[in-house]
């Protein structure tokens, strides 16, 4: 009997000890124990271990009586997303009781060195808040990579410390493993917070001391080129390499040095920014891989350069305004963000592409130049392997994204990364590839220049600088090429039986090419000139010579046989009839030279009398044109030409007007009958070859 009453009490306590523990190790899962700090004002105390923590939002739940024992438990240390709710956005709780025994002698007032905490945070001790992080919605406003902080609380006893959070809808790229807090907070005397910061801001320099040198590297890099491209604008590398090299600078500045932005205007300006340094990489890549000379395929890439970086562009833009955006919008604001950021990062294989049709076209390259398009290839696949596997990682689950970026090594807490390497590569690459590019430029140049100096020492000997004495006539002349050289020409013949034969003329364009025209036209008006004193038939020969030789061009010339008694035939072929006095003369239009070779042009005769004036000019006369954009005009030439100018005081005009074409003027002014010409000096300019 005794036997089974004692089996029977036995197996009640065993029973009951068992219930009890049970019920000791249910209240630990489902309460956090309140944290016995002592010794405060000495030093620090870690806030670790579990924390209450409730998803929604309640303004009751910061109150210091409020039961929340049948909150969940998770730690401060890491983010709830990893802590079992991944991919929540959104308003969430946390609070722990506390108790605190000054150490004997500590000021009663206490600090506390708050970590980053995603996003915006509101801190309350005893139900009264006493900072704040952020702004909460409706219009929330959170900071990008915020450094920790350091709160003054006050004075500190015993209660509860509680932490409204929100966490904003996560982008494409995140991983969902984000919100609350990052890290353990700490409280202690604000001496020693104020140290424990001051640490945590040196190790924050100390790991971005490398960053900031090549940063320097690159911003000195990108004013040297810009510049230099400020003093000669064709130089295109030097500006695409002035964009490239101060993308990174901004994108650091944005979001890497703590400049306190908020998360939208940081991201949102910096997104355009990486759609420079693509564009700015294709456009060196044509250049120094030589493709520029493909001109459907540059065409092409630049197209997709447009379309990459209008899609960082809008990608910024919806970034910048997400917090006007609606809650209810969200979904859809992220299927935004994911399909441009497909586009962009898709478009991110053009420097292989590029690579890769520099190799098919056999582009005969220097080392160098491979080694910028190496260096360029693997500093542009990194990111963007990174960027590609980092999409929707919350979905599937990948971690290489995270691994890429991982660090390779750490010297003197500064993290060295594939990505940091291969840029600093490529900025060196870039610096000896452009460094031999422009030194092939100079050479170049000089040759140009050395081109531009034979056929200016060609055209000197061409177009006469001290025209001719005509019997009984006063001629002056003046030209003035609009370039280094000039299609504009003139040419004065003694003629046989006493007559002389002018031509003057325009080829269609500019600078060496026009040049080289013109010296085959003056060679041939002098050979026709031998054997021909018509003006027409000296046109048609020019015209039939001229015939195919133009590559798509034209002249226009005014052919005049004057004669000692005053007697004039004139041929024109396209060009702008002379002036005699204040009156255009009437001839029938033709033709320009070089168009059709059957071409034939009609003859018109007048008389100069005594003193009166016949002016010849090119079109740059009539077509200069002013700052705003008046062109000089027929009824300002026809003024000035009734004032009897030399040919320097039109040209001058002109000039003074604003020249934009050569301009050439011939003016014949016919002395009194018996005055001859041999004791008067024919006046005339140089051709203003050099200043040109």
């Amino acid at each position: 009997m005794f036997s089974g009453r004692l089996r029977f009490l036995c197996l009640s306590a065993i029973v009951l000890l068992v219930g009890s523990a049970a019920a000791l190790c249910g209240q630990t899962d489902t309460y956090a124990a309140p944290i016995v700090a002592e010794g405060v004002g000495k030093g620090t105390i870690a806030l670790d271990g579990k924390w209450q923590f409730h998803l929604g939002d309640n303004a009751a739940w910061a109150s210091p009586d409020l039961d929340d024992s049948r909150w969940e438990l998770i730690t401060a240390d890491k983010p709830w997303g990893a802590q079992g709710h991944s991919g929540y956005a959104g308003f969430a709780w946390y609070r722990r009781h506390i108790s605190i025994a000054l150490a004997p002698g500590a000021s009663t007032d206490i600090a506390m060195l708050l970590p980053p905490i995603e996003d915006v945070a509101a801190i309350y001790w005893n139900g009264g808040r006493v900072a704040q992080s952020g702004e909460f919605p409706p219009r929330p406003v959170w900071y990008f990579r915020a450094p920790p902080t350091t709160l003054g609380i006050g004075p500190m006893r015993s209660g509860v410390l509680a932490v409204r959070v929100y966490k904003a809808p996560l982008g494409s790229f995140d991983s969902g493993l984000q919100g609350g807090f990052t890290a353990t907070p700490l409280i202690g005397s604000p001496e020693a917070i104020a140290a424990l910061k001051g640490a945590s801001d040196f190790r924050w320099l100390q790991r971005n001391q490398l960053r900031f040198g090549i940063d320097s590297l690159w911003a000195l890099l990108s004013v040297l080129a810009f510049l230099a491209w400020l003093r000669d604008r064709r130089q295109w590398l030097l500006f695409w390499l002035a964009g490239f090299t101060i993308s990174p600078v901004a994108i650091d500045c944005l979001l890497n040095f703590r400049i306190h932005l908020p998360t939208n205007l940081a991201l949102g300006f910096a997104q355009p920014f990486f759609g420079l340094i693509q564009v700015c990489l294709w456009n060196l890549l044509i250049l120094i891989l030589r493709l520029e000379d493909s001109r459907r395929f540059v065409h092409t890439v630049r197209i997709l350069a447009a379309i990459e970086l209008a899609a960082f562009s809008l990608d910024g833009i919806l970034v910048l305004f997400i917090v006007e955006i609606p809650a209810s919008w969200s979904p859809a604001t992220q299927w935004a963000d994911g399909i441009f950021t497909a586009i962009f990062t898709l478009l991110q294989v053009i420097p292989l592409i590029l690579v890769i049709y520099a190799v098919l076209r056999r582009r005969k390259l220097t080392p160098e130049r491979w080694l910028v398009a190496i260096c360029a290839f693997i500093s542009d696949a990194i990111p963007t392997l990174r960027s590609a596997l980092e999409q929707g990682s919350r979905y599937t689950h990948w971690t290489f994204g995270e691994k890429i970026n991982a660090p390779l090594f750490i010297v003197n807490g500064n993290s060295i990364s594939a990505q940091l390497i291969s840029a600093t590569l490529l900025l060196f690459a870039l610096v000896i590839a452009i460094y031999r590019y422009l030194a092939e430029e100079r050479l170049r140049q000089s040759a140009i220049e050395q081109e531009f100096k034979s056929a200016r020492e060609l055209q000197q000997i061409l177009i006469p600088e001290d025209p001719p004495e005509i019997a009984g006539y006063t001629l002056t002349s003046a030209y003035k090429p609009a370039a280094e050289v000039g299609g504009d020409f003139f040419q004065i013949v003694a003629l046989e039986n006493g007559a002389t034969m002018v031509v003057l003329g325009d080829v269609s364009g500019k600078g060496l090419k026009a040049a080289m025209a013109v010296s085959l036209i003056v060679g041939a008006i002098r050979t026709f000139a031998e054997t021909s004193n018509s003006p027409a038939k000296i046109l048609d020969g020019l015209n039939r010579r001229l015939d195919g030789r133009l590559n798509g061009g034209f002249a226009t010339a005014v052919a005049l046989r004057l004669d000692a008694n005053g007697d004039c035939i004139v041929s024109n072929a396209g060009h702008l009839a002379p002036f005699l006095n204040d009156r255009e003369l009437s001839l029938p239009g033709e033709l320009p030279l070089g168009l059709v070779a059957s071409t034939t042009y009609e003859e018109r005769r007048f008389h100069l009398g005594e003193f009166e004036h016949l002016a010849l000019f090119t079109d740059g006369l009539l077509e200069a044109r002013s700052a705003a954009g008046e062109l000089y005009g027929f009824e300002r030439m026809q003024t000035l030409f009734s004032a009897r100018p030399t040919a320097d005081e039109a040209m001058q005009a002109a000039v003074a007007f604003g020249q934009d074409d050569d301009i050439t003027v011939l003016t014949l002014t016919r002395l009194a009958a018996g005055a001859g010409g041999s004791g008067l000096k024919a006046l005339g300019t140089a051709p203003d070859l050099a200043s040109a």
